[in-house]
Protein backbone atom coordinates (compact mmCIF):
# COMPACT_ATOMS: atom_id res chain seq x y z
CA UNK A 1 0.00 0.00 0.00
CA UNK A 2 2.69 1.96 0.63
CA UNK A 3 4.93 1.80 -2.48
CA UNK A 4 1.29 2.69 -4.31
CA UNK A 5 1.03 6.09 -2.72
CA UNK A 6 4.34 6.83 -3.02
CA UNK A 7 4.27 5.79 -7.13
CA UNK A 8 1.24 7.89 -7.09
CA UNK A 9 2.74 11.02 -5.60
CA UNK A 10 5.90 10.79 -8.19
CA UNK A 11 3.37 10.25 -10.79
CA UNK A 12 1.67 13.33 -9.82
CA UNK A 13 4.78 15.21 -9.30
CA UNK A 14 5.95 14.32 -12.80
CA UNK A 15 2.91 15.19 -14.25
CA UNK A 16 3.03 18.61 -13.10
CA UNK A 17 5.80 19.31 -13.85
CA UNK A 18 5.23 18.51 -18.05
CA UNK A 19 2.41 20.93 -17.40
CA UNK A 20 4.09 24.12 -15.91
CA UNK A 21 7.20 23.32 -18.69
CA UNK A 22 4.81 23.55 -21.14
CA UNK A 23 2.83 26.41 -19.93
CA UNK A 24 6.38 28.49 -19.20
CA UNK A 25 6.89 30.51 -22.45
CA UNK A 26 10.59 29.98 -23.39
CA UNK A 27 12.92 32.87 -23.73
CA UNK A 28 12.40 34.79 -26.74
CA UNK A 29 15.70 34.86 -29.37
CA UNK A 30 17.89 37.64 -29.21
CA UNK A 31 17.14 40.69 -30.70
CA UNK A 32 19.55 43.15 -32.99
CA UNK A 33 18.88 46.42 -32.05
CA UNK A 34 21.67 48.27 -33.97
CA UNK A 35 21.27 51.84 -32.14
CA UNK A 36 22.58 54.96 -34.04
CA UNK A 37 23.01 58.11 -32.08
CA UNK A 38 20.83 61.15 -33.51
CA UNK A 39 22.68 63.55 -31.25
CA UNK A 40 26.58 63.14 -29.88
CA UNK A 41 28.28 65.82 -27.29
CA UNK A 42 30.46 67.20 -28.58
CA UNK A 43 32.27 67.72 -25.24
CA UNK A 44 33.01 64.00 -25.49
CA UNK A 45 35.21 64.31 -28.44
CA UNK A 46 37.22 67.34 -26.99
CA UNK A 47 40.49 66.73 -29.50
CA UNK A 48 38.00 68.01 -32.01
CA UNK A 49 37.48 72.03 -33.07
CA UNK A 50 36.41 71.53 -36.32
CA UNK A 51 32.44 72.40 -37.60
CA UNK A 52 31.80 68.75 -38.43
CA UNK A 53 32.89 65.05 -37.20
CA UNK A 54 33.22 61.57 -38.36
CA UNK A 55 32.75 59.45 -35.77
CA UNK A 56 33.35 55.46 -36.79
CA UNK A 57 32.75 52.95 -33.64
CA UNK A 58 35.53 50.51 -34.62
CA UNK A 59 36.68 47.60 -32.92
CA UNK A 60 40.20 45.81 -33.21
CA UNK A 61 38.70 42.83 -34.20
CA UNK A 62 36.54 43.80 -37.40
CA UNK A 63 38.35 43.81 -40.89
CA UNK A 64 35.03 45.80 -41.84
CA UNK A 65 35.79 48.39 -39.52
CA UNK A 66 39.17 48.71 -40.72
CA UNK A 67 38.39 49.82 -44.38
CA UNK A 68 35.72 52.24 -42.88
CA UNK A 69 38.23 54.39 -41.26
CA UNK A 70 40.59 53.94 -44.21
CA UNK A 71 37.33 55.58 -45.89
CA UNK A 72 36.58 58.01 -43.80
CA UNK A 73 40.26 59.34 -43.07
CA UNK A 74 40.39 60.63 -46.62
CA UNK A 75 37.27 62.94 -45.62
CA UNK A 76 40.21 64.61 -42.50
CA UNK A 77 40.18 68.47 -43.27
CA UNK A 78 40.24 71.70 -41.23
CA UNK A 79 36.45 71.34 -41.32
CA UNK A 80 36.12 68.07 -40.76
CA UNK A 81 37.85 65.72 -38.31
CA UNK A 82 37.55 62.45 -38.23
CA UNK A 83 37.98 60.18 -35.01
CA UNK A 84 38.53 56.00 -35.01
CA UNK A 85 36.73 55.16 -31.83
CA UNK A 86 37.89 52.10 -31.24
CA UNK A 87 35.74 49.58 -28.61
CA UNK A 88 38.50 48.54 -25.88
CA UNK A 89 39.92 52.21 -25.93
CA UNK A 90 36.55 54.20 -25.82
CA UNK A 91 34.13 51.09 -24.30
CA UNK A 92 32.44 54.21 -22.17
CA UNK A 93 31.50 56.13 -25.47
CA UNK A 94 30.21 52.86 -26.98
CA UNK A 95 28.20 52.35 -23.89
CA UNK A 96 26.73 56.32 -23.78
CA UNK A 97 25.88 56.22 -27.06
CA UNK A 98 24.26 52.45 -27.06
CA UNK A 99 26.17 51.55 -29.50
CA UNK A 100 25.95 47.84 -30.18
CA UNK A 101 27.27 47.01 -33.94
CA UNK A 102 30.20 47.84 -35.76
CA UNK A 103 31.49 49.48 -37.64
CA UNK A 104 29.28 52.63 -37.15
CA UNK A 105 29.69 56.21 -38.74
CA UNK A 106 28.17 58.58 -37.75
CA UNK A 107 28.19 62.51 -39.45
CA UNK A 108 27.44 64.85 -36.57
CA UNK A 109 27.32 68.95 -37.41
CA UNK A 110 28.90 71.50 -34.62
CA UNK A 111 25.93 71.13 -32.10
CA UNK A 112 26.47 67.45 -32.02
CA UNK A 113 23.35 66.62 -34.16
CA UNK A 114 23.87 63.64 -36.36
CA UNK A 115 23.11 64.76 -39.94
CA UNK A 116 24.04 61.06 -41.35
CA UNK A 117 25.05 57.67 -40.42
CA UNK A 118 25.78 54.10 -41.48
CA UNK A 119 25.94 50.55 -40.24
CA UNK A 120 28.13 48.16 -41.42
CA UNK A 121 30.42 48.70 -45.05
CA UNK A 122 30.04 51.75 -46.61
CA UNK A 123 31.27 52.76 -50.39
CA UNK A 124 33.84 55.48 -50.54
CA UNK A 125 31.30 57.02 -52.85
CA UNK A 126 28.41 57.07 -50.53
CA UNK A 127 30.52 58.34 -47.91
CA UNK A 128 32.25 61.09 -49.75
CA UNK A 129 28.58 62.01 -50.82
CA UNK A 130 27.04 62.01 -47.96
CA UNK A 131 29.40 64.63 -46.14
CA UNK A 132 29.38 66.99 -49.00
CA UNK A 133 25.63 66.74 -48.81
CA UNK A 134 25.46 67.47 -44.66
CA UNK A 135 28.15 70.82 -45.39
CA UNK A 136 26.47 71.79 -48.10
CA UNK A 137 22.82 70.75 -48.48
CA UNK A 138 21.44 70.55 -52.19
CA UNK A 139 24.89 69.96 -53.84
CA UNK A 140 24.43 66.03 -54.54
CA UNK A 141 20.77 65.35 -53.47
CA UNK A 142 17.82 66.95 -55.30
CA UNK A 143 16.64 70.43 -54.13
CA UNK A 144 14.25 69.65 -51.34
CA UNK A 145 15.60 66.59 -49.87
CA UNK A 146 17.96 67.09 -46.82
CA UNK A 147 20.37 64.97 -45.13
CA UNK A 148 18.93 63.97 -41.99
CA UNK A 149 20.83 60.30 -41.34
CA UNK A 150 17.97 59.40 -44.01
CA UNK A 151 20.53 58.11 -46.42
CA UNK A 152 19.46 54.46 -47.11
CA UNK A 153 22.60 53.45 -45.05
CA UNK A 154 20.49 53.07 -41.62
Amino acid sequence: MRLAVAAAIVLAALATSVVIRRRRAGDPPTQVTRNVPSQLDRADFPEVDSPWLVAVFTSATCSTCADVVAKSRVLQSDDVAVLDIEYTARGDLHQRYAIDAVPTLVVADGDGQVRSAFLGPVTATDLWAAVAECREPGSVRAPGESCSGDNGAV
